[in-house]
């Protein structure tokens, strides 16, 4: 479940216009954090950002499936945003000690600066010129719009 302050920030996010991907970074910012304080790990800083974006799902925010992953993600994906549509489910314990579990095993070394910075620049590689700089102008918009 996540933390009171991030559904805060996501709300706040989605008053403000801002895109249901910068409203779903509030909940990776809270999962980096939680590699951080060491309640548990991840295997890779991709595997951290995925449970992020799968609370983020949960919580409501409108965020779609990945148009280029496996057929297993976008299924997972769909299920978490229909999860978020629905009420609130009662969770099973014994499955969620054994995420848990699992979790605290693995390392804490995906929400480190370096990782975090070499994820972002491996995906950052993978987009064209064009499609960064159309996601420039567009955060210079929101920008302009929000600090008057």
């Amino acid at each position: 479940m996540p933390e009171k302050e991030t559904m805060e920030r996501a709300a706040k996010d989605k008053r403000e216009g801002k895109s249901p991907s910068t409203q779903a970074g509030e909940y990776v910012h809270e999962e980096m954090d939680h590699i951080r304080e060491g309640k548990h790990g991840a295997k890779s800083t991709k595997q951290a950002i995925a449970i992020g974006l799968s609370k983020a799902r949960r919580a409501g925010v409108k965020l779609g499936a990945p148009k280029n992953a496996s057929a297993a993600t976008r299924k997972k994906a769909e299920q978490d945003s229909a999860a978020g549509k629905s009420g609130k489910k009662t969770v099973s314990r014994t499955r969620s000690k054994a995420t848990s579990a699992a979790l605290k095993k693995e390392g804490h070394s995906a929400a480190s600066p370096k990782a975090l910075s070499k994820q972002a620049k491996s995906a950052a590689s993978k987009r064209t010129a064009s499609e960064r700089s159309a996601s420039a102008r567009k955060a210079a918009r929101t920008r302009a719009k929000n600090e008057s």
